[in-house]
């Protein structure tokens, strides 16, 4: 590589490892902890390429991308964040960040987006854009710091804008239809109407026509397609193709496999390739375990908001949350936790509280039970290849042995130190392990080690 990087980060050790990394590929480095400093390099016409954090002591990075624009045109930045949110992906692609990765990122992978920002600086010529700032939105409950959900934000980001329709895929309260809103709210038809449709709105001669009238220029989301009649699914298909000038962007929500149904003759094989030009698959909750403090304490911040009171889950509360199956996924989750806002007694919630709730839901099936009979191998490829499904027609990072290795130590770990109530000699013993390894792999990846109690 060659040329200069400015590194913006109030990180120390993020900024030691990008400078030598950087360094070594051949490029001068600046680097600071202070998005002022980075905001004078950039006026100073200073830097071919930035990488910056979001949270900066004194100010926002990607609220500084405008600015940025406005001043060096054809400047990439490549934004690091770890606000593992919708938002930040969203925000950055309306930026014109050249990229998005969260933390932690790999940095094999920066390197090479880091190489490809070069090359193009020195080939494009970008005219200024002005963006505007946005605040709406922001407490969409699309949080999730996982590799699914984050490939998943960035295929959102992505398609905001194109002039194709959005079929998306999930179980109930998954989110799909908040999917379907955050992908109009921010799009260039927000102002204009956002209209969901059942079967319901679709019968008679003046359905289709009522629904087009609604929807004007805007969105139109037809919810649980899946559900819909053979005569239902045929208005659709007279409908989509005799679309008004300006048309509506059209989306559609599923929680049933829409191909299964087609090769089944329940799904017209026309109205799927319509609806399909681009596939959104939303993972359940159990699929993304890691993702649940973050939602749970989301939903904390929400009920303190609305006046119901501070809480907080006590350690062992949050180990049975992470525990359990979540079949109602994260709308199910959103429920709970306001309900043991209300209930609890203390500020802390406690374990038995959370028993106590959890088992008077329906489904009851801890998380470690996996699909019946199920073997862990067939349980992984199943989760693997919904991690490429949701890449859609492109591969993965490079990197992907690794990454997944990781992905998947951290919790073995985690949960056999809960298993042997977190005795490190018993479980490096069940691991087969040394036990200086593990120490050193708990330290590696930031393994909260407290007391510990055997999962029942």
């Amino acid at each position: 590589m060659d040329g200069t990087v400015l590194v913006a980060d109030d990180d120390r050790t993020i900024r030691t490892v990008l400078t030598q990394a950087l360094t070594r590929a051949g490029c001068k480095v600046h680097a600071t902890a202070s998005l002022m400093t980075l905001m004078r390099w950039v006026e100073e016409g200073k830097g071919d390429l930035v990488i910056s954090d979001v949270i900066m002591p004194d100010g926002n990075g990607l609220e500084a991308l405008p600015r940025i624009a406005q001043i060096r045109p054809g400047l990439p930045v490549i934004v690091i964040s770890a606000q593992n949110t919708i938002m930040t992906a969203i925000q950055a692609a309306e930026a014109d960040a050249f990229d998005y990765l969260p933390k932690p990122f790999d940095l094999p992978d920066l390197m090479k987006r880091a190489a490809r920002a070069l090359e193009q600086k020195r080939k494009a010529q970008v005219t200024p854009k002005v963006i505007e700032p946005r605040t709406e939105g922001t407490d969409l409950p699309l949080v999730g710091r996982t590799a699914a959900m984050q490939a998943l934000y960035r295929l959102v980001a992505r398609v905001m804008n194109a002039d194709l329709p959005v079929l998306i895929l999930g179980e109930s309260g998954t989110g799909k239809s908040l999917i379907a809103r955050a992908i109009h709210d921010f799009s260039d038809r927000r102002t204009l109407p956002f209209v969901v449709a059942q079967a319901a709105d679709l019968q008679g001669a003046e359905g289709p026509s009522a629904l087009l009238a609604k929807a004007k220029g805007g969105s139109l989301v037809f919810d649980e397609v899946g559900d819909y009649d053979d005569e239902t699914q045929g208005r659709i298909v007279r409908m989509l193709d005799a679309l008004p000038d300006p048309a509506p962007r059209i989306m559609a929500t599923t929680q049933v496999d829409l191909s299964g149904l087609m090769e089944g003759g329940k799904f017209r094989q026309d109205l799927f390739y319509r609806l399909g030009g681009v596939t959104l698959a939303v993972p359940a909750l159990r699929e993304r375990v890691e993702d649940i403090p973050l939602l749970a304490d989301h939903f904390l911040t929400r009920s303190e908001r609305d006046g119901l009171g501070t809480r907080r889950f006590s350690g062992e509360a949050m180990t049975l949350v992470r525990a359990y199956a979540w079949p109602g996924n994260v709308r199910q989750l959103e429920n709970t936790v306001r309900r043991l806002v209300v209930t609890s007694s203390e500020e802390e919630i406690t374990r038995a509280e959370v028993e106590f709730v959890l088992g008077n839901q329906p489904a009851i099936e801890p998380l470690r039970s996996g699909g019946e009979g199920e073997k862990l191998s067939a349980s992984i490829a199943r989760h693997l290849r919904r991690y490429f499904d949701l890449h859609g027609g492109n591969l993965p990072a490079p990197g992907l042995y690794d990454r997944i290795l990781k992905e998947m130590e951290g919790p073995l770990i985690e949960i056999a130190l809960d298993a042997t109530g977190g005795n490190q000699a018993k479980c490096a013993d069940l691991l087969g392990i040394n036990r200086n390894t593990l120490r050193k792999k708990i330290t590696d990846l930031d393994i909260q080690v407290t007391r510990r109690r055997k999962l029942m």
